[in-house]
């Protein structure tokens, strides 16, 4: 009967002369193909029509609605569902109702400007209204997530294979803290659950030399919070940063976030070229030591100490980001700074991300004495405190010995993978290639002289095509050319997330992607 009505108006073209009636309209056009999304609910569907007539001004301030009755028997629905409806819309303030008087739009809604769109002027004047540090963040380069396929031999770095998680053990210690009964549940301490700084304190100690008190470290959510938590409570509009170069882009674009000024510093075989740091003052360093990102340079020892005599006579703090220091092959992992560190300066960084995994977002930060309260008040102000659960499943995964467990034998299966790498480069690339960083971590640099570095973008696409995915170091050297020395194509090679097997079918697919490039076809 409703379909009929709803053709024949249509069909006749009349002018409705109640807006309502559009709705109606709308309603038993739209029904028959919607109803299996709406079965349990018709109330939603004529609350969302009844809404867009208000929002786009059809339906004006203080135009009178159907009573709940008569609009649930032209809809053909119940009248509590019309009810429902109705006190939904009254709840939000768009319409108002009252005992024996029909409902009505409020009066008092300025609906036609809901929906209209933006002017170009409008938009001006909202994004001038931006902070300083809103407009910098509006207008800053970031990094995109990639674009993987699946299908593909993919070297993407950063990435970890999903079966080296070790997800028996995480269940189990998971269950038994999600299942453990607390007096009340409330929010956590800023600064990180207390048996997991502990547990991060004789770990440190054990395996890198670190000596701390639990109070030192904060807990965080990576190493992306760690960096804003620096950039937020140390550096002011103007102030000077040291940054690598080449370098992680995200640490340089949080300082450029804040409206520091990058003193960007170049890298060789033994690390930050310490003798090129500025002369005058810097508020801080951003240096990755133990395996420099992404070129994987050790920073030598007299180079540790003279970044901390520069340090210590310019008043300046430094940020060791210590990502990846657990795989170093053949050899037991360098030192940090922050165990040469005697003035208190350096910040330490570490990481989940490359053990575990990145999607678990969890870091921590060991601190000097004097940044303790100022970072915990500043954590407490951004979210309050990381996830307890996993703070607590990871306390115990630590303690129990597990955690060291898992990191021996992912150690080995990372170890195999890098050979694999290197041996089929060596293989199917030749002298053609020269591969850099092969000591520790989990990704290599590899620079093809006889390729243009124009040309990485053209290899990046014809390379997808035969299924394999390889990721540019271009776009790591924030400062171009300037500090470059490779002028060839060069291309940053993670192999943790990928077979042995694999890693050398990808190699092989890529050399004749090169082959065929060099030779024009």
């Amino acid at each position: 009967m409703y379909i009929g009505f709803a053709q024949k108006v249509a069909y006749n073209g009349f002018i409705l002369q109640s807006n309502w009636m559009s709705i109606k309209i709308q309603f038993v056009i739209t029904w028959p193909d919607q109803l299996k999304h709406y079965e349990e609910s018709p109330s939603r569907r004529i609350y969302e029509l009844m809404r867009s007539r208000i929002d786009t001004g059809a339906l004006g301030p203080g135009e009178k609605l159907p009573s709940t009755r008569a609009l649930a028997a032209d809809l053909g629905v119940s009248r509590s569902t019309v009810v429902v409806m109705y006190e939904q819309l009254a709840a939000e303030g768009y319409i108002e109702t009252a005992a024996g008087t029909r409902a009505r739009v409020s009066p008092g809604l300025n609906n036609a400007q809901i929906q209209k769109p933006f002017s170009e002027d409008k938009q001006a004047r909202q994004a001038s209204s931006l902070s300083s540090y809103g407009k910098r963040v509006a207008t800053i380069a970031l990094p995109q997530p990639p674009v993987t396929d699946p299908r593909h031999i993919n070297f993407l770095y950063g990435a970890i294979a999903h079966e080296d998680f070790p997800t028996l053990a995480w269940r189990k210690l998971y269950n038994r803290a999600l299942t453990r009964r607390q007096h009340h549940l409330y929010y956590g301490p800023s600064e990180g659950d207390a048996s997991l700084r502990e547990a991060l304190q004789g770990y440190l100690l054990r395996t890198r030399g670190l000596q701390c008190s639990a109070e030192q470290i904060l807990i965080v959510h990576g190493t992306q919070q760690a960096l804003e938590l620096c950039a937020s409570v140390l550096v002011d509009p103007r102030h000077r940063v040291v940054m690598e170069e080449p370098c992680y882009l995200i640490a340089r674009r949080t300082f450029e976030a804040v409206g520091a000024t990058i003193v960007p510093t170049p890298v060789d075989a033994q690390g930050l070229v310490t003798a090129a740091l500025p002369k005058m003052r810097c508020t801080l360093a951003y240096v990755t030591p133990s395996h420099q990102f992404p070129l994987g340079s050790v920073m030598s020892i007299r180079r540790r100490q003279a970044l901390l005599a520069w340090a210590e006579r310019h008043s300046s703090w430094i940020i060791e980001d210590d990502y990846d220091s657990e795989f170093r092959y053949g050899l037991r992992p360098v030192e940090p700074l922050q165990s040469l560190d005697a003035r208190g300066c350096v910040i330490y960084l570490g990481t989940f991300s490359k053990a575990l995994s990145p999607q678990l977002r969890l870091g921590y930060l060991v601190l000097p004495p004097a940044l303790v309260k100022p970072f915990r008040h500043a954590k407490q102000l951004a979210d309050r405190h990381a996830p307890m659960l996993e703070q607590a499943v990871l306390a115990e995964l630590i303690q129990s010995g597990a955690y060291e467990r898992h990191l021996r034998k992912l150690k080995r299966k990372n170890e195999g993978r890098r050979g694999a790498l290197v041996d089929a480069i060596s293989k199917y690339l030749g002298p053609r290639a020269r591969v850099e960083g092969t000591d520790s971590g989990l990704h290599v640099v590899v620079w093809l002289n006889d390729i243009r570095k124009s040309a990485e973008q053209q290899l990046i696409v014809k390379a997808k095509e035969r299924g394999v995915g390889i990721w540019p170091i271009s776009p790591l050297y924030a400062e171009g050319s300037k500090f470059r020395k490779d002028r060839g194509a060069g291309f940053v090679l993670g192999y943790a997330s990928l077979k042995q097997a694999d890693i050398e079918t990808g190699i092989r697919l890529l050399a004749d992607v090169i082959a065929r490039f060099l030779g024009g076809s």
